[in-house]
């Protein structure tokens, strides 16, 4: 979200009767829809669902993704944030009635791929939960299908200033960077989520077991009050007179 910080105006007295306002270059009024045909022709259309979700053990989860053309890039993004040994087993498949089996994977922690669809369809993105008998997991996922329209020719080829390559290379440079950007925080929110779950679990560990400490030098006090209690009654019966 863009903020625009705007200083107020200072009421200035002219003493002309009235004032005129420079007018802006006509280039200005050009750079405008200049800018906006550039921006619509190099963004991409990208189709995603980011989702985080938990898998039961034994359990087989299945996520779906259609794409309308051969061609079309297909990006696919996972991480498990929580449970057990933090792996997963995953497989992608290619539309039926072939349902091939594209990619796969077992014991996998995280994976980042880009895949090129060859046939259009429906690809099927599954997960399996099959290392862990009775932990639950949370796994952090992404589909995206990209696809890059071909960039039109503006009505008026003349309005199309010597600075559209160089602005072309800047729009696609920030992109990069951009992607680069969401990489890193999709790591480092990966890397916070499996130490969270690390501590969580040691607390968990710990709490348990001063309880149990707890308990057990409880009813060693008991057991020794007990004792003492029995021996000295016995013992002051034997010797009374």
């Amino acid at each position: 979200m863009c903020q625009h910080v705007c200083n107020p105006r200072k009421e200035i007295a002219f003493p002309l009767p009235f004032t005129t306002m420079p007018l802006l270059p006509s280039s200005f009024f050009l750079s405008i829809p200049l800018l906006f045909i550039l921006f619509c022709a190099c963004i991409r259309s990208v189709y995603g669902s980011a989702l985080t979700t938990p898998i039961a053990a034994n359990e087989r989860l299945c996520f779906y993704a259609d794409v309308d053309k051969a061609g079309e890039k297909i990006g696919f993004y996972f991480a498990v944030q929580s449970g057990g040994s933090f792996d997963i087993s995953y497989t992608v498949t290619s539309p039926p009635p072939a349902s091939k089996e594209i990619l796969s994977g077992t014991s996998e922690r995280q994976g980042d791929y880009v895949l090129t669809a060859n046939t259009p369809g429906e690809y099927a993105f599954c997960f399996e939960n099959d290392m862990s008998t009775l932990t639950e997991k949370l796994i952090d996922f992404d589909i995206m299908v990209e696809s890059e329209p071909r960039r039109e020719a503006p009505a008026k080829p003349g309005q199309i200033s010597e600075q559209t390559s160089a602005l072309e290379e800047s729009i696609f440079r920030l992109n990069g960077m951009l992607m680069n950007i969401k990489r890193t925080q999709k790591h480092f929110h990966t890397k916070e989520r499996r130490g969270f779950s690390v501590v969580q679990s040691t607390q968990n560990r710990l709490f348990w077991y001063a309880i149990l400490e707890s308990c057990g030098v409880i009813a060693m006090a008991a057991f020794q009050v007990y004792v003492l209690q029995t021996f000295f009654t016995k013992t002051g019966r034997r010797y009374k007179v």
